[in-house]
């Protein structure tokens, strides 16, 4: 049986302060199509989906720091979804979804 503790903290900071700052369902939708028909545009796996890159690349990424903007957003996204076991809710998304 769980216990709430009455000690706990957490940290709010990152947190979004109204219900306003979530994306709206669109903008959420529209953010996971472009994650999906997102391409790597350099490097070793540079023309491949982030969803097909190795997860011990994305790891790499955390461990040394991804890259700052959009690209890091979506290579941290992506190993989240890796991690989660989503793979198939992004290829399914590749399929259905035009970019």
């Amino acid at each position: 049986m769980l216990q709430e503790n009455s000690k706990s903290t957490v940290n709010t900071n990152n947190l979004p302060k109204k219900m306003t700052d979530f994306p709206n369902k669109e903008a959420q939708q529209k953010l996971l199509i472009e994650l999906a028909h997102a391409k790597m545009p350099f490097g070793k796996y540079e023309g491949r989906y982030l969803v097909n890159l190795p997860e011990r690349y994305l790891i790499w990424y955390r461990q040394k720091g991804f890259p700052k903007g959009k690209l890091g957003k979506q290579l941290e996204q992506m190993l989240d979804i890796k991690i989660n076991g989503l793979e198939p809710m992004i290829r399914n998304i590749q399929r259905h979804f035009q970019k």
